[in-house]
């Protein structure tokens, strides 16, 4: 459902084909959210056939005719309605953090290999959020702040875990 309401509130910023929604999520939402194409499109599909969004055919300039989707009015309810409800619990699910738990009984070279492998992760999403946030120009209404204010969320997630990473490879060292 989460997805969905994600997916209606970037309809709400403009009318997006599944393609266009599916670079919105890796551009802009992606350091709280991720979706692949096929959940993209189920969700799209259920939004039309809910009557929370519409499809409309638009003639390619230069290649195939896109299928371009609008938020409808029950959507922007819909949508309103899911700003203000109750926050649901999500259950976290990271598979490092999974194997971490079992690690105990590696060896100083596998455990620095599981370490190292997770820096590199770390280190690869702040070189996108802090190049995100450098693209992003100064917000100037109450909607760009609020986006950018997610962005700050991650780049605080993903500097937090940076420093924890120094603390337990230094435990190792």
């Amino acid at each position: 459902m989460t997805l969905a309401r994600i997916i209606l509130g970037l309809l709400s910023l403009a009318p997006m084909t599944g393609y266009d929604i599916k670079r919105h999520i890796e551009t802009t939402v992606t350091h709280f959210w991720t979706a692949d194409k096929a959940q993209i499109y189920r969700a799209l599909d259920a939004l039309v056939r809910d009557g929370l969004a519409t499809v409309h055919t638009v003639p390619g300039q230069s290649g195939p005719a896109r299928q371009e989707h609008r938020i409808t009015d029950a959507g922007r309810a819909v949508l309103a309605e899911w700003l203000v409800s109750d926050l649901e619990r999500s259950a976290e699910r990271d598979p490092f953090l999974a194997r971490l738990f079992f690690a105990g009984d590696l060896g100083d070279a596998e455990l620095g290999a599981l370490l190292a492998r997770r820096r590199t992760a770390v280190e690869e999403a702040l070189a996108t959020f802090e190049r995100m946030r450098e693209e992003l120009p100064e917000p100037t209404s109450r909607a760009e702040r609020v986006r950018l204010w997610t962005l700050e969320n991650g780049l605080a997630h993903v500097r937090a875990e940076a420093a924890w990473l120094d603390r337990i490879e230094g435990e190792l060292a």
